[in-house]
């Protein structure tokens, strides 16, 4: 196949006009090679777009990205060796290119699959961090040596990307100083930690100060030993609790998937430290589900376990982000990830804006009303600040 073939001629055409979708090789010439199907598409890097190449086979995705001159030496090469079949969808026509074992084609055209609702804008992966030449995500085993992001981690990669487009969203409207503490409470295995130490650091380029605090030895000791592989400085993990661990300053407090009433001492944490941003992703419901008591009319709510269990969700998450709000934080909540990515997908994210340490009682009145109404003697939150009622 050659450079001037009118099958690539189609492809960097649509691509230059900001009309490629995608590309589809398949039909494999050799049916013994692990290759299966490879797929390239548009991809937004920083004030770039590029063409992503998927090279799927039986065992994992490897992508990589390229330039549109550099994917046309990709794509030659894979269809003089590996595939007989090509299929180019444009916003303007789909492309359809068959070999035959001759060495003889033949091209066909079809209408446009894809329209102006499905345009390469719309379907362009921007990815905060790059998946290349990145240590701490080929140890923790979301990447290949190669950097190539594994099949079984490509919905955990979208996770770290997504979490930090909003970490960094919220962290923009804050107006921390340029150096600042961020304390990550219960971090895991690190994945987050990580990316958000990365990006503050060599993207933003602020100076933070990151502490990841898990309770199990291993997994500290395994994040700190990336950490330094890294070269990341003013990243470090300790063993502790979220309840009792010893912290520094706390300027930015993260909690993602504390279970049940870790969540609320997390919570807890950040307001008695007057924190400047606090972001907690829930987990469990557990201390409220066991203490409700509908009567009346709203008795039915809780008929059935499951829907108990979300009304449980509900009413904890919204007693906790008014008792945010009660304490001058800018509060919302929405979701995280997508469901297919984690079951745990609530954020709550809390700005201070008011520079006020004992809670609004208006508010408070709010929370009362909640209790009353579903029978609730208390909520975890209110005995960890003491708040009387």
């Amino acid at each position: 196949m050659k450079h001037d073939h009118p099958f690539i001629h189609h492809f960097q055409n649509s691509f230059s006009r900001k009309s490629f979708v995608k590309l589809v090789l398949s039909k494999k010439r050799v049916k013994t090679t692990l290759i299966k199907i490879v797929t390239l598409k548009p991809v937004q890097l920083k004030d770039k777009i590029m063409v992503s190449i998927v090279i799927s086979n039986q065992n994992n995705d490897l992508t990589k990205n390229f330039t549109l001159e550099q994917s046309v030496l990709q794509l030659l090469n894979l269809l003089d060796k590996d595939f007989y079949k090509a299929d180019l969808f444009t916003l303007e026509k789909d492309w359809h290119l068959l070999y035959y074992r001759s060495g003889k084609f033949k091209m066909k055209s079809k209408p446009a699959t894809f329209h102006v609702a499905d345009t390469m804008h719309d379907q362009l992966k921007k990815r905060i961090l790059d998946s290349h030449n990145n240590i701490y995500l080929e140890q923790l085993g979301v990447t290949t040596k190669e950097g190539y992001v594994k099949k079984r981690k490509q919905s955990k990669y979208r996770q770290i990307n997504k979490y930090v487009e909003i970490v960094d969203s919220i962290l923009r409207t804050s107006q921390l100083p340029e150096s600042f503490n961020v304390i990550d409470m219960g971090a895991g295995k690190g994945y987050l930690t990580f990316a958000l130490y990365d990006y503050l650091y060599n993207k933003l380029r602020k100076k933070p100060h990151v502490l990841g605090v898990e309770l199990r030895s291993e997994l500290v000791e395994k994040c700190n030993a990336i950490a330094k592989k890294a070269k990341f400085d003013h990243l470090n993990f300790e063993q502790g609790e979220i309840k009792n661990a010893i912290l520094p300053r706390i300027d930015v407090l993260i909690a993602l998937h504390a279970c049940d009433i870790a969540t609320d001492h997390a919570i807890a944490r950040g307001i008695k430290s007057n924190a400047k941003v606090i972001l907690v992703a829930p987990c469990c419901h557990k201390q409220i589900r066991k203490s409700m008591k509908n009567q009346g009319p709203l008795a039915i709510l809780t008929k059935f376990g499951i829907m108990k269990a979300r009304q449980a969700e509900i009413l904890t998450d919204t007693i906790r982000a008014l008792i945010l709000e009660s304490y001058g934080y800018q509060t919302k909540v929405f979701e995280f990830i997508e469901t297919d990515h984690t079951p745990k997908n609530i954020l709550i994210t809390a700005l201070k804006t008011k520079e006020i340490f004992v809670p609004d009682l208006a508010i408070l009145d709010k929370v009362n009303t909640l209790k009353s109404t579903f029978g609730i003697a208390f909520q975890e939150l209110e005995h960890l600040l003491d708040i009387k009622t």
